[in-house]
């Protein structure tokens, strides 16, 4: 049986499928970030088992009846065997409760259209609810353009829910992955209380080449990549895949003193024994 390989764009090295995967998928050669899948990032994340999804079975409709568009829902729920662009639940990371939105970009570029706004909205809005820290991995080319008008409402209905969680004083920590640019920039992945961002990962609004066809002007090397954002004030810290974990327990020990952690374990307890009890 041969042994499937994955070239790396960076370096240009080819890997093993298996030792990609058990490396987080990162290159062994050179740390080349690869893109990674909602549930290979919940394995690693979240404390084993503790994961439990919410809106799970919400699916976008066709609100403005563009041609084709039922089509490319069904293509993009068997390619990324998800129901939409974002996947939405809590866990507990080291026994402090936290909300997680994990989008990805095997579905339609990550884009941002009703469903994905209403369940980054709502898992915002968890966190106000079981005052739990929110954790939001963001990668995506922007809002869904086969829903018009209806994705551009996403930035301001997510953008709010952040608002609430400000005035909750509950923390919000993003992570922007390679890429996260368009709407989804433009609204809830820049209001995070920390804002992190994965290695070389592209973040901006619009593209390179689409700025550089406007200004008439060559842009600096390494434009829009993390990097260049962090000296630039945009992103507050580049954390490799493999120490993330770690970072958010030391990020929620600091905004979580251990009073609240306990009193948050105890109030999702109570939140879940009356939700089981409402099911009989």
């Amino acid at each position: 049986m041969i042994e499937k390989k994955i070239p790396c764009p960076s370096c240009g090295t080819e890997s093993s499928a298996a030792a990609v995967e058990a490396n987080l998928a990162v290159c062994p050669e050179c740390g080349h970030h690869f893109r990674m899948e909602p549930a290979a990032r919940i394995r690693y994340i979240a404390d084993e088992g503790s994961f439990s999804e919410f809106c799970r079975n919400m699916k976008s409709k066709n609100p403005i009846d563009m041609e084709g568009y039922e089509d490319k829902l069904t293509e993009a729920r068997k390619k990324a065997n998800l129901s939409d662009a974002v996947v939405t639940g809590t866990c507990t990371i080291e026994g402090t409760p936290v909300v997680l939105a994990l989008m990805s970009f095997s579905f339609m570029g990550g884009s941002m259209g009703s469903v994905v706004g209403e369940k980054i909205a709502r898992a915002m809005l968890k966190g106000v609810e079981t005052r739990s820290p929110v954790i939001i991995y963001a990668t995506s080319g922007g809002a869904r353009m086969q829903e018009g008008i209806f994705s551009l409402m996403q930035m301001a209905k997510t953008a709010s829910a952040a608002a609430e969680l400000d005035r909750a004083g509950i923390p919000l920590f993003m992570v922007l992955c390679d890429p996260t640019t368009g709407g989804v920039t433009a609204s809830f992945a820049m209001l995070g209380d920390v804002t992190i961002a994965e290695p070389k990962a592209l973040i901006g609004f619009a593209g390179p080449r689409v700025i550089e066809g406007t200004i008439k002007q060559t842009l600096p090397e390494g434009f829009q990549r993390a990097e260049f954002q962090q000296d630039k004030g945009f992103v507050d810290i580049i954390c490799p895949r493999s120490e993330q974990r770690a970072l958010f327990v030391s990020l929620l020990k600091a905004h979580c003193p251990v009073s609240w952690r306990t009193s948050l374990a105890a109030t999702n307890a109570a939140l879940e024994e009356s939700a089981a009890g409402g099911l009989k």
